[in-house]
């Protein structure tokens, strides 16, 4: 029996089994859970790889794909599938609380603190991060390294220029807009740009959380998190949070996005705030 189409007015031929292609490639890759009701956005966001790539239907690109005869063409897949919606101080009362970890914390070797945005998108929390631990310590340069990871890398490169609309800015206060951004001038203006002091603070790199090894080192003081967990099951959620535990410092943080409650996946953290968490010292020893 034929494959029946979702739109017989779509430029390309998309049909159920193509959809379920897609949900396991990008589980599988990414371990995005693709819920039904994204059929309509997979075809959307796809679609414009079948125009780059010149390949006339989603049968033909999955089977190019899986194949490798199409080069990088897996990086852009990914980064087509994924979500980034992002702001600066996004869930606003996260940050208190991180100054008031770092503030807390002594260190006498001379290290710096170390913190871990694992969701970094288009660099807008790590940032926000990064004008928090400025805030704490009262200082341009804080004894603070940020690590800002993400699958898409074309949300990294935007991150790390630092550069953007005016719009994006506009709900900060008056104080730190001025004192972490530069304004654009002639063929720049209506950008801004972050401080090059804050931007030292932050490294962007790939990394997939599904992959057999992070390219990571030590222990972290804290670990964000957020809005990401929400794509993955439930068993993918309890393996990543699983490589969490050893990661986190004793007194270490994790931040959790408003809709993810971590308790009913795993046992080794305890609730310390609203979506943060700690761990649970008792099963530690």
């Amino acid at each position: 029996m034929p494959q029946q189409r979702t739109d017989t007015a779509k430029e390309f031929d998309f049909t159920r089994s193509d959809f379920e292609r897609v949900r396991a490639l990008i589980h599988q890759r990414a371990g995005i859970s693709l819920a039904d009701s994204k059929q309509e956005m997979v075809y959307s966001r796809l679609a414009r790889r079948l125009r780059a790539t010149g390949i006339q239907s989603f049968a033909r690109y999955l089977d190019d794909l899986e194949a490798g005869r199409l080069g990088a063409e897996w990086e852009a897949f990914t980064n087509a599938l994924t979500t980034n919606l992002t702001s600066f101080f996004r869930e606003a009362h996260h940050f208190p609380l991180l100054a008031e970890l770092l503030a807390g914390l002594q260190r006498r070797d001379g290290r710096p603190f170390t913190i871990w945005c694992s969701a970094a998108s288009t660099g807008e929390e790590p940032y926000s991060i990064a004008m928090t631990a400025c805030e704490a310590f009262g200082t341009l340069a804080p004894p603070v390294q940020i690590v800002a990871t993400d699958i898409d890398t074309n949300v990294l490169g935007t991150g790390a220029a630092g550069v953007y609309p005016l719009e994006r800015v506009e709900r900060l206060e008056a104080a730190r807009l001025k004192r972490f951004f530069l304004r654009g001038k002639g063929a720049n203006e209506g950008m801004v740009r972050v401080r090059p002091e804050l931007r030292q603070l932050v490294s962007f790199r790939q990394l997939n959380l599904l992959a057999g090894e992070w390219p990571l080192e030590g222990q972290f003081d804290a670990i964000f998190c957020r809005n990401v967990m929400i794509y993955f099951d439930k068993e993918t959620q309890r393996r990543i949070l699983a490589r969490f535990v050893p990661l986190m410092k004793p007194h270490a943080l994790l931040f959790a996005g408003h809709s993810e409650n971590f308790l009913y996946v795993s046992d080794a953290l305890r609730l310390r705030g609203k979506t943060v968490y700690e761990l649970d010292q008792a099963l530690r020893r």
